[in-house]
């Protein structure tokens, strides 16, 4: 085909058109050449009309008996040729139930060749209802083939139908490649063992490898599609798509494409390769076509044979992974923000220690740990600070939640209790009025907080709101602080006064606040924990403070905290 590429579909189809009307009009121009051997006969032959068969002789009991033994001698039908045919053959009529569907079938005819050598000769088992000679068809799923046949539904063409049947106490098995179409009122089927592994694996190999082929025949018109194309386009079997109905499915981007891979396959040209878009039933799909010309001997191509893969599936896949990967680093974008947002938030609400507190006589050390390797900061904030009363506010608490929400929380609480301490209230007062803020959260989430004062008479004077109690270090042991005055959760009772405690210290003393993280471990007593830091603690009890933090953190039983961890150590000197 030497014309230029088509622009439009119509075009395109106009194109095919005009190659079948040429390759017909040459065909028929030899079909009217005088007598005698020439270049594409065969072609020729293709659409000749035929002429009328021979009467084949039929083989029965009395020689040339019909082989259903129902007609006259000498009479000729459909069953007088079943032995001709080299496969397993019978000839059915249906049997009906009261409502019309069909139940089973009689057979009518059978000839000689056994598929099987466990299975009878078909034409031992004229006169018997279907499945008492195939009792495994319905099983198998072949009676309801043979009867969609009967009521419209199409041929049967080469199915492979698993059949299994009991016989003498055994359990036999075979794979049959079943035909079958409608003859009249009654259904002529043939079958065949698989040949061969081999075979099996072929044809289950268009379904699994997404196969499927077709032959478009340009002299009749004739299209065949096998049951992998047919599955690939969900298209009937029996009704396959001609070349301009493949053409009124592509994509408008795929037109040239499918246009040069055509008129290649047309022009002789093989293997022609290419991958074209179709939308079927909505969906686009994605196919590997490859083509083949059959031509005569003339060299002029009669049909066209197309091999397709369906790679929909793949295409659907790369896609998902790519919006996987997009959505992947779209969250790793908005992770990293959140980190850059968190270390200047850890910053600004945990900051390093002034010297103001050791004018006072005090050396203070803090440590942060968030339970997410990639969080920055979570929920658990402390607070040290001179006053401008002489007292030095100490406190540490633990915002429920992690991430950013717990982060906002935990901002608010910290940046009240520092407001609220400004009043010169006593720790009692100071956590009351923070637990009438957490009370009025909307997000009804609870918070957790040791909050007190050292003075100028070295008295510790502190408020509990559901915290762990602080550790005291003295004379190398350290202990856990005990009060009756421990109130509940901050956002759990509204209106609850909380009591302030009071601890004297001495020089040389320290305290350790820490949040739960530091001692919860799942499916353990908290009281465990906390025993297990204090013992901790005693062991190094001449260490400075930053240094017990440090000692602390490297011992392998505190390293893996599941939640956010904070400590505060403060020492008098």
């Amino acid at each position: 085909m030497g014309f230029p590429l088509p622009d439009t579909v119509e075009e395109l189809k106009a194109l095919i058109g005009e190659e079948v009307s040429s390759l017909r009009s040459a065909v028929r121009r030899t079909a009217d050449r005088p007598a005698g051997p020439t270049p594409g006969d065969e072609v020729t032959a293709s659409v000749q009309t035929l002429a009328p068969m021979p009467t084949l002789p039929v083989r029965g009991d009395s020689g040339t008996s019909c082989l259903c033994s129902t007609h006259d001698p000498g009479a000729t039908g459909t069953c007088s040729v079943l032995d001709a045919i080299p496969a397993s053959a019978v000839l059915l009529e249906p049997l009906h139930d009261e409502t019309g569907a069909v139940r089973d079938f009689r057979i009518v005819a059978g000839n000689r060749i056994r598929s099987a050598d466990w299975l009878e000769a078909p034409d031992r088992q004229v006169g018997q209802r279907f499945l008492e000679a195939r009792p495994g068809a319905a099983a198998s799923g072949l009676l309801a083939g043979l009867a969609d046949v009967i009521a419209g539904g199409g041929p049967l063409e080469g199915r492979v139908v698993d059949y299994t049947e009991q016989r003498l106490g055994r359990l036999h098995r075979a794979p049959l490649l079943y035909s079958a179409a409608r003859c009249g009122e009654q259904v002529l089927a043939t079958w065949r063992p698989v040949q061969s592994q081999t075979e099996l694996l072929t044809i289950d190999a268009q379904y699994l490898a997404s196969l499927g082929w077709g032959n478009w025949d340009l002299l009749s018109g004739k299209v065949t599609w096998s049951e992998g194309l047919s599955r690939i386009f969900h298209a009937e079997i029996r009704m396959p798509w001609t070349l301009d109905q493949l053409c009124d499915a592509l994509l408008p981007g795929d037109l040239t494409a499918f246009s040069e891979f055509l008129t290649s396959v047309l022009a002789g040209e093989e293997p022609a390769w290419t991958r074209i878009r179709f939308l079927v039933l909505g969906e686009v799909r994605t196919l590997d076509l490859l083509g083949r010309p059959v031509a005569g001997t003339d060299g002029r191509p009669w049909a066209v044979n197309l091999v397709a893969r369906d790679l929909t599936p793949q295409i659907r896949s790369r896609r998902r992974l790519a919006e996987t990967g997009r959505e992947s680093d779209r969250l790793r974008r908005q992770a990293q923000a959140e980190r850059r947002v968190a270390d200047a938030l850890r910053e600004a609400l945990l900051p390093t220690h002034s010297e103001a507190l050791a004018a006072v006589g005090l050396t203070v050390a803090a440590s942060y740990g968030p339970a997410e390797p990639d969080a920055a900061v979570g929920g658990d904030w402390y607070k040290c600070r001179l006053l401008p009363d002489g007292r030095v506010l100490v406190a540490i608490g633990d915002a429920a939640g992690h991430g950013l929400d717990a982060v906002a929380r935990m901002s608010q609480q910290r940046h009240a209790l520092a407001g609220l301490a400004q009043t010169g209230a006593s720790a009692g007062e100071i956590t009351t009025w923070l637990n009438e803020l957490v009370c009025s959260d909307p997000s009804e989430q609870t918070a957790t907080v040791v909050a007190g004062h050292i003075d100028d008479a070295r008295e510790f004077r502190w408020a509990d709101a559901g915290h762990p109690a602080p550790l005291l270090l003295r004379d190398g042991r350290a202990r856990p602080l005990h009060t009756g005055r421990r109130g509940p959760l901050l956002g759990a009772l509204p209106g609850y006064a909380y009591e302030t405690a009071t601890t004297p210290l001495h020089a040389g003393d320290l305290l350790l606040l820490y949040t739960d993280g530091m001692v919860e471990r799942r499916g353990e007593d908290v009281t465990k924990g906390v025993d297990r830091l204090a013992d901790l603690v005693s062991r190094h009890a001449d260490a400075a403070p930053q240094d017990l933090i440090d000692l602390i953190l490297a011992d392998p039983e505190h390293a893996g905290h599941e939640d956010d961890a904070c400590m505060l150590a403060v020492r008098l000197d």
